[in-house]
């Protein structure tokens, strides 16, 4: 009897996870009544609740997630592909594979975290954390197998330096001291591999871990370095791999020469990212760049292989 108890409530306790749903062009009506009877089966009390606006829109579980990376430009993309009318994104990072309290909520907390979204459209979210984070690739397989992934990289080093940039400033606007890059980037005059933004930067050893669960033609990785310089192509590529129709053109974008990188144009209405976006990077040594890239020569000479491509990093 002690053991029926036990096993029930850790029954109770565990996320509940479905597997894997229809494909992205699946009928709608199929796709939403699937997503129900899954819910329903798997919510330890039944007690799934659908939120129907009357509008006809739902909320629903994500078809497509940007995995990351931090600092590569996952918010770019995010408002880049949200100028198709095809695509709901949520607005927040939800963490919910790689934030245990939240992946203890389960599946029914997930949806209620993704936009109100009508039948046609692809709801999106983006937690540049995935990437990184050991247990999220099996998370996200046990619940869609059939999941589209969207990866934004740049160049290691100089991902290295934003991430490095975002800690510098959160802790400036709240005025407390942070040490100088070299700090953190120096240990017994070498390179200092144990700092986290070096690790996040060794993209070879995370995907490892994606493709174990995922194809590689399930893992659209797009360049983010060339989505600075010159958006529309990189999104183009995008709305391929997500089977969107091409409703995305050169004329969404335009540079502003007063921040330095492009905006968005979207019937009329003209908006850029938030001003955190683009700050400048702190001022390196030479040498100190130098021992950076050629850190990351061979990693990224493993990168290439894994994926079948190469990018324009030193």
């Amino acid at each position: 009897m002690a053991a029926f108890l036990l096993g029930a409530v850790l029954l109770i306790v565990q996320p509940q996870i479905v597997p894997s749903r229809p494909a992205i062009n699946s009928k709608a009506e199929t796709s939403q009544s699937v997503q129900r009877e899954l819910l329903k089966k798997t919510s330890p009390k039944n007690d799934f609740k659908e939120n129907i606006h009357s509008n006809g829109s739902c909320q629903q579980l994500p078809q497509t997630i940007i995995i990351g990376v931090r600092k590569g430009g996952t918010r770019a993309l995010l408002e880049m592909l949200s100028l198709h009318p095809d695509i709901a994104a949520a607005e927040s990072e939800v963490h919910f594979f790689d934030w245990e309290d939240h992946y203890r909520n389960g599946l029914q907390w997930y949806i209620n975290q993704m936009p109100f979204s009508y039948p046609r459209q692809i709801t999106v979210e983006k937690t540049p954390a995935y990437f990184t984070s050991p247990k999220v690739p099996e998370r996200v397989y046990n619940m869609n197998q059939s999941m589209r992934l969207l990866l934004i990289l740049r160049d290691p080093s100089e991902r290295v330096l934003s991430d490095y940039t975002q800690v510098f400033y959160n802790h400036m606007q709240k005025h407390k001291p942070y040490p100088s890059i070299e700090q953190f980037l120096i240990k017994d005059g070498e390179l200092n591999v144990d700092y986290k933004a070096i690790n996040r930067s060794l993209y070879y050893i995370h995907m490892q871990n994606w493709l174990k669960y995922f194809p590689l033609d399930h893992i659209h990785i797009v360049d983010g370095d060339k989505l600075i310089k010159d958006p529309f192509p990189e999104i183009e590529k995008v709305e391929r791999f997500l089977k969107l129709s091409p409703q995305i053109n050169a004329s969404n974008f335009y540079f502003n020469k007063t921040k330095g990188f492009y905006c968005l144009r979207d019937s009329g209405r003209e908006r850029c990212l938030h001003e955190s976006k683009g700050r400048a990077h702190p001022q390196v040594d030479t040498w100190l760049l130098e021992k950076l890239h050629e850190y990351f020569h061979e990693p990224n000479k493993k990168f290439f292989e894994l994926v079948g491509r190469t990018f324009d990093w030193h």
